[in-house]
């Protein structure tokens, strides 16, 4: 356990500790940390007014956002590690576009029209886009390589996107309240989408931290994996299942948030190095930092308006990128 490490992970904590507090306090009003902390302990203190925003609000809103970024951080974490690929995130893999068919289809179809009711369908698009990327890469000689699982959701998002197109061309009446989901925002997320997706979350987590070794060995290569002891196979299914659950999480949730599962697994690589027993933790925390950051940034730039979380991580997340990339630390 390196000084560098711990000192990463520690740091990662308070950064988090902030990103809530600041997602508590600040918005189109905003409230004091005395009467956030007393609004959070019940003790009566405090402004009443600003209880209730706090407690009936922001609360529920920040929790949402602390597992939708931890959920997509750690599944783009684990796609990058699976396909070997360091543009990997559950957009580019076609997860992220099935549960937007799933959504848009409830819309148009099944008469969906709340955030609570999106949830079943997206999670349900999300796995079957999964297995059939899965299942198309695996097809032919060789299973499911890096290159043919990249092409395979190369080729599922494609399709889902003329399938949401079509869909949206032809239910025009769907397309105003699907354009909204789509953004990506926390905004008007409650305690129960949080209640219904926080199972879901751990299992995810679980799945994809009991193959950190596994990812470990295949970053080294398929054979030498193998050599290693590692079930090739196994690491990829068990992997790419939490992945998918820990994105339709997050997609469910809060829409497909840009620029997560791609920025944040690099960042975390370039503190802590390549070992996913680290990187996998650092990256559950500095997902909710981004995006809570996101969100209350997109709060006070135009009030009283708001500018979507979605679009405030691609702002936040390109330079942090870029700048990576400028001095070659970012790892595969």
């Amino acid at each position: 356990m390196s000084v560098r490490r711990v000192v990463a992970m520690t740091a990662a904590v308070l950064a988090l500790l902030l990103a809530v507090l600041f997602s508590l306090a600040v918005g189109a009003r905003a409230i004091a940390p005395s009467d956030v902390l007393a609004a959070l302990l019940g003790d009566g203190h405090g402004d009443a007014a600003a209880a209730e925003v706090v407690r009936e609000m922001r609360v529920p809103r920040t929790l949402v956002g602390v597992m939708v970024g931890a959920a997509l951080a750690v599944a783009g974490t684990a796609l990058q590690g699976i396909t070997r690929n360091p543009i990997a995130d559950p957009g580019v893999l076609g997860i992220s576009q099935g549960a937007s068919v799933g959504v848009v289809l409830a819309i148009a179809y099944a008469g969906a029209h709340t955030l609570t009711g999106y949830v079943g369908y997206a999670f349900a698009g999300a796995g079957i886009a999964s297995v059939v990327v899965y299942g198309v890469a695996n097809s032919g000689r060789g299973g499911a390589t890096p290159v043919k699982l990249a092409l395979a959701g190369a080729a599922v998002n494609a399709l889902l996107v003329s399938v949401t197109t079509a869909v949206l061309t032809t239910k025009a009446s769907a397309l105003d309240e699907f354009r909204f989901w789509q953004v990506g925002s926390l905004s008007g997320r409650d305690a129960d989408i949080a209640a219904r997706i926080w199972p879901f979350l751990l299992v995810g987590l679980l799945l994809v931290l009991s193959v950190a070794r596994g990812l470990d060995a295949l970053a080294l290569g398929e054979d030498v994996a193998k050599g290693l002891g590692q079930r090739v196979a196994t690491v990829r299914v068990v992997g790419g299942l939490g992945a998918t659950v820990l994105t339709a999480v997050g997609v469910a949730a809060a829409g497909p948030l840009a620029f997560i599962g791609l920025a944040v697994p690099h960042i975390a690589r370039a503190l802590v190095g390549t070992a996913h027993r680290w990187v996998l933790p650092l990256a559950a925390l500095l997902g909710p930092v981004m995006l809570l950051t996101s969100d209350t940034l997109g709060r006070v730039l135009f009030p009283p308006s708001e500018v979507p979380a979605g679009v405030m991580t691609s702002l936040i997340g390109v330079p942090f990128l870029v700048t990576l990339v400028r001095r070659r630390a970012v790892a595969a």
